[in-house]
């Protein structure tokens, strides 16, 4: 496993318990045993330490972890009968956006997921989690058909930016999203959005108009990139640091924000720790959402959706 720097104390603890293990599966020891005990106590108060005082700066790092589960893992591992699709019916397919449908716990949903890739040929065939307009509309195909067969739709939220490049540009970036955000506000299903990792600006704000809009304990969802931001106050990226705390992008700072509507809950340290608790906990969680918005109709998911959007944020008013 990859290791962040401020995480390489519990890391190299954990080695040494593994190691341990493996010397106490050849020989029994009872005083290699103890020492083990006592250093699992260790690394607890450790881990529990460190990662309760995060700075939200350490906190994007873990968000952005190389091995952090990615958006085909919760689709393969949460997931069954994915069945993909396809192109926008316009220019090609963009493989940045994951569509489709598959079974949640027995009831068919549709999905729509932004994936960045692991390895630098995956990252290159993503294009780094960054979708074209080709791939937002790719997703509003699905939204249209979730909502023409009464489908949820679950959408999995995992970018740094739409991708802003001049042929992006070119073939209507900006419409694209536009145009989601519009369908977002006139499907009639129930609509669960949940921020995996990195959700950065409108491309993760164009698939992630739920009704239910939730945040992984370490995920961070911003207007903007930290280094973006500091490049633009300071002209200097490497204060993302200091940017990052302004922004306030943490799932914490969302939640008392009123942006998103809930966190589930992670492994100490993050996901990367154990994928599997991390799975567990978010597949209890978007169950339990969509059998609450099942109880509603179609009208009043659609109502209760628009006037969500409609109440967040703060502004005034002044005569000039």
């Amino acid at each position: 496993m990859r290791v962040l720097e401020f995480e390489r104390a519990v890391y190299e603890m954990e080695k040494q318990i593994e190691s341990i293990k493996m010397s106490l599966k050849e020989k029994k020891d009872e005083e290699l045993l103890n020492y083990l005990t006592s250093l699992k106590a260790r690394v607890e108060k450790l881990k529990s330490g460190l990662y309760k005082n995060l700075t939200r700066w350490q906190k994007v790092q873990i968000a952005r972890h190389p091995d952090r589960p990615h958006a085909v893992d919760y689709i393969y591992n949460v997931l069954t009968e994915f069945s993909e699709i396809h192109g926008d019916k316009a220019f090609r397919d963009d493989p940045s956006i994951i569509a489709g449908f598959a079974n949640l716990n027995g009831n068919k949903i549709a999905v729509i997921a932004e994936e960045k890739g692991r390895n630098t040929k995956e990252k290159i065939y993503r294009n780094f989690g960054m979708p074209h307009p080709e791939g937002y509309r790719k997703a509003r195909r699905i939204m249209e058909m979730a909502d023409r067969y009464g489908l949820p739709l679950l959408s999995l939220i995992d970018t740094p930016g739409a991708y802003p490049g001049m042929d992006a540009e070119e073939r209507g970036q900006s419409m694209a999203i536009a145009e989601n955000l519009r369908t977002m506000l006139k499907i009639h299903v129930p609509f669960v959005a949940v921020i995996i990792g990195e959700g950065g600006s409108g491309g993760a704000l164009a698939i992630g108009l739920g009704n239910t809009v939730l945040a992984m304990e370490y995920a961070m969802y911003s207007v903007i990139s930290p280094e973006g931001c500091a490049s633009i106050l300071w002209k200097d990226a490497g204060k993302a640091n200091e940017a990052a705390e302004a922004l306030k992008l943490t799932a914490q700072d969302l939640l008392k924000f009123g942006v998103i509507d809930g966190i589930i809950p992670e492994p100490v340290g993050g996901a990367h720790w154990d994928i599997h608790a991390a799975m567990s906990n978010f597949k209890t969680r978007v169950m339990d959402e969509f059998e609450r918005l099942s109880k509603l109709s179609g009208e009043d998911l659609l109502a209760s959706r628009r006037e969500k959007y409609r109440k967040t944020g703060v502004f005034t008013e002044e005569e000039v």
